[in-house]
């Protein structure tokens, strides 16, 4: 039983130390003085998937594979499906030229090469497919290329003047907040992901359910939970292209970076069982582009076609457990 009250208890510490983090990460950014811009595109878009990347180095170090794996392809199809679902019913979510040819594009590509490098069964006719530690250096080498981008892109559009003005008009925090901040959110990713990953492998053993499926819906959706509160409330703010930025650039980070990083540590055994879901989150990466030109305007998530990705998540869900 406390088990399972440390695994629900988890998913609280784990979403407020990612919190915490990001708190830490903006506060040392403007005490650097190092543009918000940038601070948005590392340190925020680092602590929405921090959930996920802590839970996946508990699951590789403890031989959890089939968590780190699920937890990864089922978070990318909730980002999609789920929370850009539930943001566009919100509010209609606009969508920038570069979001839709560079970063939707990008995520497309992420899930497909993951697709590539797990087929080792169907490529090259192996008895087993498994993410080896050098798929996760290739995955790695793909992060490097997207981060070139962000910190391009990022540089080209610095503001000195907001930097500036922010820190006269705010002031910064003392280097102890600024290092109680990081402290207290690293604390609360280590203990969360170790409770989560700990549950999580303890309620598949008692109801008989695959890790895949547990790292596929109830892990997935947990670490997907900052993505959904900063998607959600940039929607109700009517900043849509932060939400859909925010989910696009998770679902890059968590598969060039996090997936990368756990195979690195531990190679992944790729259960057959995932090709389904690997299937379903390639669909919905394009689906997402593909949408962005139906409607009644070009590069819009209307609400109609929010109501179609929830319940499309609903049957995959459905599909999943059932």
């Amino acid at each position: 039983m406390l088990t399972y009250i440390l695994f629900a208890l988890g998913f609280a510490i784990l979403i407020k130390g990612a919190d915490f983090l990001v708190k830490g990460g903006s506060a040392l950014g403007l005490r650097l003085r190092i543009s918000g811009l940038i601070i948005g595109l590392t340190v925020i878009a680092f602590g929405t998937s921090a959930p996920e990347l802590i839970v996946n180095l508990f699951a590789s170090s403890s031989e959890a594979s089939q968590i780190a794996v699920g937890n990864i392809i089922g978070s990318n199809i909730a980002n999609i499906l789920l929370i850009l679902g539930v943001s566009a019913i919100v509010f209609p979510l606009v969508v920038t030229e570069d979001t839709v040819w560079i970063q939707i594009p990008l995520s497309l590509l992420a899930v497909v090469a993951l697709g590539i490098l797990a087929s080792d069964a169907l490529i090259d006719n192996a008895t087993s497919s498994v993410l080896s530690r050098t798929d996760g250096i290739i995955l790695l080498l793909f992060f490097a290329i997207f981060f070139y981008y962000i910190i391009d892109r990022a540089r080209k559009q610095r503001s000195t003047i907001y930097v500036t003005e922010t820190i006269l008009e705010k002031g910064h925090d003392s280097w102890l907040k600024i290092l109680s901040y990081l402290a207290v959110g690293l604390v609360g990713l280590y203990f969360g992901g170790q409770w989560i990953v700990n549950g999580a492998i303890k309620m598949s053993e008692a109801l008989g359910i695959s890790q895949s499926i547990i790292g596929l819906t109830v892990v997935a959706i947990g670490t997907s939970l900052p993505e959904l509160a900063t998607s959600a409330v940039a929607a109700y703010r009517k900043n849509p292209d932060l939400a859909v930025g925010n989910i696009v650039g998770s679902n890059i980070f968590n598969v060039f970076f996090v997936l990368a990083i756990s195979a690195i540590i531990r190679p992944l055994p790729f259960d057959s069982a995932n090709n389904f879901s690997l299937i379903i989150a390639i669909a919905s990466s394009l689906l997402l582009f593909i949408v962005m030109f139906t409607g009644r305007k070009r590069h819009l998530l209307e609400r109609w076609e929010g109501i179609l990705f929830l319940l499309l998540y609903i049957g995959f869900i459905l599909y999943s457990v059932l």
